[in-house]
Formats: C-alpha cells, structure tokens, sequence
C-alpha cells in the first residue's frame, strides 16, 4: 500500500477535482514576483464581464494586462484581498468583479451563471518564490489567485500537524508578496491524518495557529479536542469535503471571513492611548458548523422551531451571532421569498452591538441593514424599527414592555429572535410582552375557538383572549438561544426534544472541548481553598432572646466583617499576589477579589489599603466596584469617590474597565459587580471570600478564562467555598447540560389548590376584579382606586393569618405567579379562567404587607474570642461527570410549611455556633484586637484618648498619640495572661502583626471616641 505524503496529496486532489467543482491547477502561467496567474484571471473577467474588458482595453490598449494588475494590486494594497474580492475595482468608470457570489434566490439566472463560470483551481507543490525553490503542499486558487494554503503531513512517514506549523513559521518568509497579510493568502492550513490547525496570517515564530477540529465526537456534540474516527476514509476528510468545496469556501469568503479591527483604549498615566489591532477572521469549525446547521434547518422546517445553542466562553459566541443573523436575513424559501421579516438580537452587551454592525457591514454596505437600539435610544425607535420591517434589530428585552401593544399587527410576518446569553429573564414579563409583540395569532385564535366551540371568541372579552392567544409557541417566531451555561428553564423553553424524552441543546460546543482546544483555560487547575474557624464569645452580661436565624445571619456577618479576619485575609491576598499574580503574563498579571457585600468591598479596599502602606509596598494598586452608595460608620461611600488616579483625578463607573485594564491599576476588589460578562485577558488570579453556588459560580469563576499572550495559567484561592462545592457546581455545565424531563404543566393547577385553601378571596372576588380590569375603553381615573379597594378586605383577611399562614400565602401566591408565567412561555393553556386567577393574583401579591425585617444590632454584645485560617487544599479540581452529574431537574413542588424563626437565648446560639470548631483552637489562636480595643476604649486610659482623639486628626492620633498608649495596654494584658502560651506574645514576637493590629484598634478607636 502507498503511504507515502504524495498519496495523501492525491486523494485530496482527487476529492476536489472530481466532487469540490476544481480544475488542476498550472504552475506555468503563475507569476511569482506579481503573485498571481493573469491568464486565469484574464479568462475569468473575459467570460463574466467581456463589455467591461472591450471597453477596458480601448482605453489602456496593450497595457490593458498591466493596468489591471496594476488597479488590482493597489486596491489590495490599500482595502485587502477580502474587500477586493467581495467588492471589486473600478478603473476610469469600468468596474470589474474578481468573483462572483451564489445569490440566496435563484431569481436572477444571468448572476447565478456567473457564479459557476468562476475558476477554482488546485495546484500540487506550489513553487511559490523567486528567492528560493521552496514548494507549498498544495494550493487552492479563486480566478488565478491563491487564496488558501495547505501543509500536508502523514504520520506514517514520521511526520506530524507541528512540522507542518513549523514549515509556515519557519520556512515561509512574511514578506513574500503571496504571504502579505491580507494580500494574497486569506487562510493557511497545517493538516495531517488526524488534526487541522488554521492561521490568518503569518508572522514567522510569533504565528498564531488555531485549532480546526470537529471535536472527539464530531461538530456540535459533547466531546473533547480532535476528531472522531471517519469510517469512510480520513479523520481530516471533513476540511476537503465540507470546507473546502467551492460552495463552501465561496460563501465562507462572502458571508464569514471578516476584517476585524480592534481600538484598545487605555490609560497610563491618566493619559489616553489608543492601539489598533487587525486581524482577519476565519470562522472555526463549529461555529461553520452550527450557523449552516440551523440556516439549513430553517430552510427545511420552515419558521416556529426554538434552536437552544450551548456554546463555551471562548467559543467566538459575537462572530457565530453575527453570522447566523446575516444568513438569516438572506434565507429564502423554495419560491424565492424571504423567511424572515426581521432577525431580531436580543442581548445586553454593547460590545455585541458594535462587533455586529462591523461584522455585518463588512459583508453588506447597504445603508440600515443593521438596526440598533441601544442606550441612546427609546422604545418608540424599537417599534418603528419594527414596523418598517427593518432586516436586523439588536435591543434589549427591557425595551419591549413600553411598545407591545403598539407594534403593527405581525399578521404574515416571520421573525428570528437570536438571545445572546439566554438565562432566567426568558422567563419574566418582559420575554412575554415581546412575544405578544411579535406572535401572529391567527393560528392560535382559530385552535381557541375550536375548543370554545364558536366561530366568535374575540367579544367582549378581547383583551383577555388576546392574551392568551400570544401564550406558548408561535409557527411565525423562531428562537435561536445561545448560552454557556444554561438553566433548567432556558433548556426546557429552546431545547430539542431527545428519544429518551429528555431535553438538551441542538448544537454543543463545551467548556471540556474549549479547554482542550486552548481557546480558555481550565480555571480549576490551580485551586487552593481554606477554612475559616473562628469562636465568638458574649461580652456583655444581658442575655437576650432572639430570633434564632436572624441572630446567627448577624453573628456570622460580625466574624466576617471583624478587622482581624480581614487582616488575616488581606495579609495573604497580598502577599499571594505580590508572590504569584504579578510576576504572571509577562508581569501584567492581575487579580480580582469577590466580597459577600458592598459592605465587605468597601471595608477590604481600606483594609488593603492599609496593609500596603503599612509594608511600604509600592507594586500594587487597587479599584473598588460596587453599585449606589453604602454608608460605613456614618460615612457614605461611592465607587467615584473612592476610585481615583495617581494624581487625583476621579475614575467614573464607564472608565473603569480601561482603567482596570491600564498599566496602572491590578486588582481590582468586587461585590455583584463584573462577575458576568466582563472581559479581562489579563486577569490571572480571584481571591473569593463569598459563597458561590451553581451558574453562579461557574460564571463568577470563568471571568479567569479568558486567554492571552504570555498567558499560561489561572489561580483561584477561595476563602469560603469547598473543593467538593465547587466541583459539584461545574459538572452540569463542563460537557452538556441536560433537562430530564419537562415541566408539568399541571404543577399549575397543584400550586392553585393550594392557594385556594387559605380561602381569603374566591370566584366572585375575581370577576370583580376582571370586569374593571379587562372593561372597554380607557382607564378612567377611578379604576385604579376601584381595583386596590376590591383588594382591602382580602388584605385584611390576610393580616389576620398567623405568621406561619402569612408565610405559606405568600409562598403559594409566588408560586403560583412564577410558574404560570413560565408555563404559557412553553405551551398555550387555552384555561380562561386559570389566567383570570393569575391576572387578579399578580395584583394581589404586590398589595400584600412585606414581612418585617427583622434587624439585630449584636455588635457591642459579641466579640471574636478565637480565630484561626487554614490551608484545607491545593490542586486541580478534575471534572468527569457522568450523564447523571450532567443532568438538571425540577424536582417536586414544593408544599413545605415554613420554619418559624424561633427565638432562643443568645448564648445558646452562640454556643451552636461554636460547635463546630469545637477543639480546632490553642491559645496562639486567640484574638486580641478586641481585648486592646476593650481596655482602651473602656479603661483607664478613656479619658485622655477621648480628649486626643477630638482635638486631633485621625493621621496625628493613630501615628503620633496612640502607639505608646497601645503599647501600654498591650504590655499590661501581655503580663495577666503571661502563664499562658497566649497571642498577646505573637505581638511581641512579629512586628507585622504588631503593627496591623495596633492600625486596626488605632482607627476603630479613633471613629469611636470622636462621636
């Protein structure tokens, strides 16, 4: 059997000239200086466009060849080989195509022939140089120009994809003409027996190679790096099967490959500097792969299908959207129409907005292609962007409540509804004032009146039914959802219906498969976790019952928040950094410290703060971001205010990522603020002092996955989550995520009886309520009122209840709210008086008396007796989850009555606290910050610190008056205690922590005895 490399050649070449629509290619017209076969060319502009030759040449005559090179090159030259091929040249009035695209309709016959008189040839060993006798693979040519370079290796004859690479690094000089970027060449391939790898341009050791695998299972199933075994022939076949035929690469070249250019904005300094970066795009296998899947899908099924797409970070998720939105756009059905009125996004980001309209504008110049109605715009563009059926729409879901009921009836209209990161709010009444915007109800009306048993349903009442008619599915609206981390709903409403009954995505793309391929990285390989002890203790001789859960929420935020478990915390969030993060990426490495509270944000920032100053550090600068205004022992605090540039300058809310991103700031400390959605290559290290759970997690922890230059590695030291709750929380979201089985719409009718059963409003009061409600004509100035006085008496039945009942009500009322909207998102219920129940309850729940909150002050009645930090485990947290691991659920409903927050004495709770570390401690783990604190502000010395601390300011008091009044106190404590091997010796032993805990009592005395 022939093995050797040439073979492997052959039988690609064989593939493409008998089924890829090539012909051989000829080295001898090829001219290597200019880079390209003229003759091919010449016949190709002779056969599509012969007038605009005849008149080309009576202007230029015999230097007709010449001049066209001549207008060609300088366009490539100035706009790219892209632009160039998509747009064409225009010399002295004459335009000339260098390609012809296939036409989404078949309408126009004349274009359509022009398509297939296009020249696509292959060429074996392509000497391309006219310094040396090197030779390409193979070379694949659009109407004499290369446009695709391959490297074929064969691990039969000992070679591999990386000689391949290297061959393109190494031996393939960047500054021959065909290798200029964006010049010739648009895509180099390195490609063996068993993998592909791709790269846009070369630029010789620093070239960037991509992975082109389908995956260990194939494209769009769960798997890892690779490519399955191809019981038809080679595991690569794909690439020259699928890619690389004229159809394909010809649409990949018109509706793919695009011309990113990126401006990096940062701040060094307080200055601005801009960077622009280019780089040109070539789509990698899935995302090819799943955009030509569901435009085919579409194609064959028509609209109505919902399409859930589980796609990594890292998976290129704002190229596959943009994409799929064009080819959307362009699709027509099998008499030519268009499928879709308008292609609808749906998403948050600003970035996508931007990166759409570049993309899209790349493959279209035509002006409004690309609507969007960002934050600059109203709802009222949202709906006349609607009504003028403009193609593609980007907005929020925020935007559809205010116009829903004004948007043109979508009677004969088809609409795509791409959701970029779809989650719960799919869910709420925004996701349904959308639908009942866009649902052509015809169809649903007519199934309405079947079970009605009458031709006339809509009388009066025709705000109801209408209603109801927008519930469930709609044949005229298809849904595209994209997301990494789907929850049970989002795959119950998007997901594809298995043989087994259960629900998963249409289309894969996993956080496994990603990490393999080292498009992210795996943000659990280096993981340290650590546990908190610590033994509160009563100082104070009242015991006052309490409310039990309430008081241990209080007493565990007291520890937490207590000055020496944030020295303790800050000491080594420091020095990990100061040891690991900034000596990563090439010494760029930053950090990220994710805090429980506004509170615990503002308290770490000062925290670290002091430590630095403290060490004399001068390596680390820190940011704070946390939303509105949190007030710390009468101060109010606002990210602007606290965030401020070297020379003073105020950092806004909109500056801070650039800041963050600058030179001049790296770590960044964070409470419910850029733990989704925040991008940060160089974001290395996260310190977690907050309890992380589910989505939550795997989203709060990704924001480390991000890849970048230099970039080799994450890590993660958690001061509260376990190694087993963190690996528990990513397996659903590692390969797939599966929904075992659909919701019980019946859970609905459950949840009703059990509503019912408190019996504090019936049938009647409901009519009541529907007859203002649903009445003719405008709302009159007394309905409101009308409403909400219907509503008393129920309230007043309500306030009667025990606590137990007012908490069950309130339970089954919410219930019964939040499962009802969710079900008519799935399936039409057609139970009129069922969403008469949910209109009045939705009202009612938003009357109902909120519970009081109860607040427990415990500060001055507790201190932190013991407290002790440790390592409990350093490593990789390894993912294998198995299908049971990978699989979600709804779970029965809940009928649980609640539990009553019993009040017990303080010391009991304190004591059940405390039994959990129950033997953990030695007297070096005593705490003596609240000793010193103590005596200072209660002892001897009350007076004249009192007197010191109001006559001066806080830098003289804590630096010039209070260290020889603390070294007093701890000295004379030291000696009471000194027949114990106690913490008061530490003090005396380790002047870091002598000087951290006299700052931390120096500043809470100071706040304190000033009032």
């Amino acid at each position: 059997m022939d093995y050797k490399e040439k073979r492997f050649e052959e039988d690609i070449e064989n593939y493409l000239l008998d089924y890829g629509r090539y012909e051989k290619g000829d080295m001898s017209a090829y001219d290597k200086e200019k880079a390209i076969d003229m003759d091919c060319l010449l016949r190709f502009i002779k056969s599509t466009q012969s007038k605009q030759w005849e008149r080309y040449e009576k202007i230029y005559r015999e230097k007709s060849v010449e001049a066209l090179y001549k207008r060609f090159d300088d366009s490539v030259r100035m706009h790219g080989l892209l632009y160039v091929l998509r747009n064409g040249i225009t010399d002295r009035g004459v335009r000339f195509k260098f390609a012809f695209f296939k036409p989404e309709s078949s309408l126009n016959q004349k274009v359509v022939d022009k398509y297939n008189k296009n020249i696509l040839t292959c060429t074996r060993q392509f000497y391309y140089s006219m310094e040396n006798r090197n030779s390409i693979d193979m070379v694949l040519s659009l109407n004499g120009i290369p446009i695709v370079a391959l490297e074929l290796k064969n691990q039969l004859t000992g070679q591999t994809i990386d000689n391949g690479k290297a061959q393109f690094m190494e031996n393939r000089n960047p500054r021959e003409k065909c290798f200029n970027f964006n010049t010739r060449f648009l895509v180099y391939f390195a490609v063996d027996l068993y993998e592909v790898e791709m790269t846009t341009e070369l630029k010789g050791r620093d070239t960037f190679f991509l992975p082109f695998n389908q995956g260990s299972n194939g494209a769009g199933n769960v798997g890892g790096k690779g490519n399955p075994e191809n019981p038809n022939g080679y595991a690569t076949s794909y690439l020259w099967e699928k890619v690389l035929t004229k159809d394909t690469i010809m649409d990949i070249i018109q509706r793919f490959m695009h011309l990113e250019e990126k401006t990096e904005v940062k701040f060094k300094n307080g200055k601005q500097i801009k960077k622009t970066k280019r780089r040109l795009i070539f789509p990698r296998y899935h995302q090819l792969d799943v955009v030509k899947k569901l435009i085919e899908d579409v194609r064959i099924k028509g609209t109505g299908e919902d399409y859930l797409i589980q796609h990594s970070a890292g998976s290129g998720k704002s190229n596959s959207i943009a994409w799929l939105a064009y080819g959307l756009s362009n699709l027509h059905d099998k008499d030519d129409n268009p499928i879709f009125t308008s292609i609808i996004i749906v998403s948050d980001r600003r970035v996508l907005d931007s990166q759409l309209q570049e993309t899209i504008m790349s493959f279209d110049h035509t002006p409004g292609v690309v609507e969007t109605i960002g934050k600059d715009k109203t709802s009222q563009d949202l709906k006349d962007a609607l009504n003028d059926n403009r193609k593609i729409i980007v907005t929020t879901l925020q935007k559809f409540p205010i116009i829903y009921e004004d948007v043109d009836a979508a009677k004969g209209k088809r609409y795509a509804v791409i959701i970029d990161e779809a989650h719960q709010s799919q869910t709420g009444s925004s996701a349904k004032m959308m639908k009942t915007a866009l649902a052509d109800t015809e169809e649903a009306l007519r199934e309405f009146a079947e079970i009605e048993g009458t031709e006339e349903v809509l009388d009066n009442e025709d705000k109801l039914v209408k209603e109801i008619l927008s519930h469930g599915k709609h044949r005229n609206l298809s849904f595209f959802a994209f997301t990494a981390t789907p929850k049970k709903e989002t795959i119950d409403l998007f997901g594809t219906v298995t043989e087994y009954g259960s629900k998963e995505a249409y289309h894969n793309y996993s956080m496994r498969q990603a990490i393999e391929e080292g498009f992210i990285l795996d943000v659990l390989q280096n993981y340290m976790t650590y546990e908190t002890c610590y033994k509160i203790a009563k100082d104070t001789d009242e015991n006052p019952e309490v409310p039990s859960s309430t008081a241990v929420r209080t007493i565990n935020r007291f520890a937490s928040l207590h000055p020496h478990n944030l020295q303790q915390k800050t000491q080594i969030i420091v020095e990990q950094f100061r040891e690991i993060t900034k000596n990563k990426i090439n010494g760029k490495g930053k950090a990220m410290v994710v805090t429980a509270s506004r509170l615990h944000a503002v308290r770490y920032y000062h925290e670290i703060k002091r430590y630095i100053k403290i060490k004399g550090y001068n390596d680390l600068e820190i940011l704070v971001a946390f939303s509105g205004v949190i007030n710390d022992r009468g101060i109010e605090y606002r990210e602007e205010k606290i965030n401020k540039r070297r020379d003073g300058s105020t950092i806004k809310e909109n500056q801070l990522p650039s800041e963050f991103a600058s030179d001049d700031f790296n770590m960044l400390i964070v409470a419910e603020k850029y733990q989704t959605g925040f991008d940060e290559p160089l974001l290395h290290t996260m310190f977690v002092d907050k309890r992380l759970r589910g989505v939550k997690a795997v989203q709060t922890l990704s924001r480390l996955n991000r890849i970048a230059a230099g970039k080799e590695d994450t890590f993660v030291l958690d001061f509260v989550n376990t190694k087993e709750e963190i690996e528990e929380a990513f397996k659903p979201y590692y390969e797939a995520t599966i929904l075992d089985e659909s919701i019980n719409v019946n859970l609905i009718y459950d949840t009703q009886i059990l509503l019912r059963n408190e019996r504090l409003y019936n049938d009647e009061d409901i009519e009541k309520f529907i007859k203002i409600y649903y009445k003719e004509g405008k709302q009159s100035a007394t309905d409101l009122g009308r409403i909400t006085s219907l509503m008393k008496p129920i309230i007043g039945r309500y306030t009667d209840l025990s606590e137990e009942d007012q908490f069950e009500f309130r339970k089954n009322i919410r219930n019964f709210n939040k499962w009802y909207s969710y079900i008519i998102q799935i399936t039409r219920m057609y139970d009129k008086e069922l969403h008469k129940e949910y209109v009045f309850t939705s009202y009612l729940q938003k009357l109902l008396p909120k519970p009081e909150r109860i607040s427990l002050d415990l500060e001055d009645k507790l201190k932190l007796e013991f407290y002790k930090l440790e390592q409990t485990f350093k490593g990789d947290i390894t993912l294998n989850p198995t299908v049971q691991e990978s699989t979600v659920s709804y779970g029965e409903l809940d009928t649980s009555g609640s539990i009553k927050d019993d009040e017990d004495f303080l010391d009991e709770i304190i004591d059940k606290i405390n039994e959990r570390y129950n033997g953990k401690f030695t007297e070096q783990d005593r705490v003596v910050i609240d000793y010193i604190y103590k005596e200072a502000s209660q002892g001897s010395k009350k007076d004249s610190l009192t007197t010191y601390a109001k006559k001066n300011d806080s830098e003289v008091f804590q630096k010039s008056i209070f260290p020889k009044d603390f070294e007093d106190i701890a000295f004379k404590l030291y000696k009471e205690n000194k027949e114990r091997d106690n913490a008061f010796k530490k003090l005396f032993q380790d002047k870091d922590f002598y000087n951290a805990a006299m700052s931390a009592v120096g500043e809470m005395l100071y706040k304190n005895l000033r009032g």
